[in-house]
């Protein structure tokens, strides 16, 4: 009879891939939010095809925007579950990226990140988001152009500045969906910031506001002549002795 031999190490990653394994259908999934939606929520679903029990530690979101919760804290062999992670939208558009962390006893895969992709529709454009002046600098109007995003029925802005030593007012733009944003300081002598609120007439429930920065940099340049007294070569230093005369010559 031949006796085979394996190596301690080897047994030991069979003996835990025949006590338990957590296995996900995906770790990665991707949302498209409608307009208006304040929420995108991931179902990431798992199965326990191991021969034990596996225990789910902690569930962890990697912001405070985003929320996570096992179905489960014990999976018992063969049982599903799912782990449901939930964005919180906000004001926020664009491509968002969030992840939550799942921590269990499984000795074969202990930690496992979930990732959820929103991708929000972005309902107006600002650009720029930021205007300035320095210090000094005439008082004209600079312009934000507004551009509404596609299939998006605005069809008014309404402008407000924080601040009232900043206007603002708003018009239609060259092109359809466009507007523009003048924001004028009444003076630039001193530094002055505000933020100019711009909101939408869409959604009706809960329209869209966004936001401008605008300010007055720095202080106003001064120009400072500063004297400088000068001593004539030829003036005579207090205190020093003066040469003493030649004495005449006796003829």
């Amino acid at each position: 009879m031949k006796i085979v031999y394996l190596p301690f190490a080897l047994l030991i990653l069979l003996s835990a891939s025949a006590q338990a394994e957590l296995k996900w259908d995906q770790t990665i999934i991707e949302l498209k939010p409608a307009l208006g939606d304040k929420q995108a929520i991931a179902h990431f679903k798992y199965q326990n095809t191991g021969k034990t029990p596996i225990k789910v530690k902690s569930t962890r979101a990697s912001c405070g925007c985003t929320a996570a919760q096992s179905q489960k804290s014990d999976i018992a062999p063969g049982d599903k579950g799912e782990v449901t992670a939930t964005f919180s939208i906000g004001d926020r558009t664009g491509l968002q990226v969030k992840t939550v962390t799942v921590e269990t006893d499984d000795p074969t895969h202990p930690s496992t990140v979930l990732t959820l992709k929103a991708d929000i529709p972005q309902v107006v454009e600002l650009q720029p988001n930021f205007v300035y002046w320095q210090a000094g600098e005439e008082a004209k109007p600079k312009t934000v152009v507004a551009r509404v995003g596609k299939n998006i029925p605005i069809k008014k802005l309404y402008v407000t500045s924080m601040n009232p030593q900043f206007d603002a007012k708003v018009e239609p733009g060259s092109a359809g969906g466009e507007f523009k944003i003048d924001i004028q300081p009444k003076a630039t002598d001193r530094p002055v910031f505000s933020t100019i609120t711009v909101k939408t007439d869409y959604p009706k429930e809960a329209p869209k506001i966004l936001y401008v920065n605008a300010r007055v940099m720095g202080t106003v340049p001064t120009t400072t002549t500063v004297q400088v007294a000068r001593t004539p070569a030829t003036a005579k230093t207090a205190g020093t002795p003066s040469a003493a005369p030649s004495p005449a010559t006796t003829p």
